[in-house]
């Protein structure tokens, strides 16, 4: 008789009162006869009635651990939490939605025993809002020039990761984790299984304008020195057209007396120009320096509130 492999679910709260309870019993389900199960539910400071939920789930399932953070760290803060405290082979993450199917997750687990270190599910027709689709296209496109990312691979929040390469995630001790660049700074060993993507449940989505331009940067700064590198070729690029500009005018006077131009207009639009650049990219040396101070001055990922059949993860 094979060995049941041992699969952690760690699983975001935020607002899914209406669907934690029924996502943990359908996975239970689904699962219970094939695998050994623990779910690690961490409640990112919902404001609804789901740290009440899950503290119930805990209490009438010995195998639910839940984890209440004292404020909004972030969708991506409460599952490194989660991986510090998943002790399972695997660790699965999965939205709290009902998006991703329960039954799909043993397709990503048995893709995964055949020896990926992370396998993330892609879809064929996916169910998100438009403002997320164009976030997750325009992030995916970044992601490929920063990190050097397969250009098929779509980088979905559900996935499986095995227990090395979490152990190797969750050394990353910053305040700003981004789960993929992670995983894309450990191995290139990764895989992608098709699976089935629903309307959400209830709701609606919870990732904002300004959410998904926080995990842009999270993305564009945190992993990569690229943007530095692309202010460099600018400075370079406008130092080259400044100095031919300077000396075409130059030439022009010295051998054809030509000192006629008014070129207010074109003077007056460049100045804004190249003024804009320097702004943007000093905002981008701003970021950088302020998430090494954050960092330095031990901004945490996270805090805890209240637990429940909680443990402390072993040391790898």
């Amino acid at each position: 008789m094979p060995v049941k492999p041992y699969i952690s679910i760690c699983i975001p709260v935020y607002n899914s009162e209406n669907t934690i309870a029924e996502l943990v019993r359908q996975i239970k389900k689904n699962l219970d006869s094939s695998c050994r199960l623990e779910f690690i539910l961490v409640n990112d400071c919902s404001r609804d009635q789901s740290e009440k939920i899950c503290t119930e789930l805990s209490r009438n399932y010995k195998n639910v651990v839940f984890i209440s953070l004292r404020k909004n760290f972030g969708e991506h803060n409460a599952v490194m939490c989660a991986l510090n405290h998943a002790g399972g082979e695997y660790a699965v993450i999965i939205d709290d939605d009902f998006q991703n199917p329960p039954e799909e997750i043993i397709k990503l687990v048995r893709e995964a025993q055949k020896g990926w270190d992370v396998v993330y599910s892609k879809y064929n027709i996916k169910k998100h809002n438009i403002l997320r689709n164009i976030g997750s296209a325009f992030n995916d496109k970044v992601f490929n020039w920063l990190i050097g990312k397969p250009r098929h691979l779509y980088l979905s929040s559900f996935k499986v990761i095995n227990k090395e390469v979490v152990n190797e995630i969750i050394k990353y001790k910053g305040p700003f984790p981004y789960i993929d660049g992670l995983i894309f700074r450990i191995t290139r060993n990764v895989a992608s299984v098709a699976v089935e993507h629903h309307d959400r449940k209830a709701g609606v989505s919870n990732y904002t304008f300004s959410k998904l331009v926080s995990l842009w940067l999270a993305m564009f700064v945190n992993f990569s020195i690229k943007p530095l590198r692309l202010a460099v070729f600018f400075g370079f690029f406008t130092a080259f057209c400044g100095f031919f500009s300077s000396f075409f005018l130059v030439f022009r006077q010295i051998f054809f007396h030509i000192n006629d131009i008014p070129g207010w207009l074109s003077l007056y639009t460049a100045t804004l120009l190249f003024s804009g650049l320097q702004l943007i990219f000093l905002g981008l040396l701003g970021e950088y320096t302020g998430k090494i101070y954050l960092d330095q001055n031990g901004t945490p990922q996270w805090v805890i509130k209240k637990t429940c059949n909680y443990k402390q993860r072993k040391a790898a």
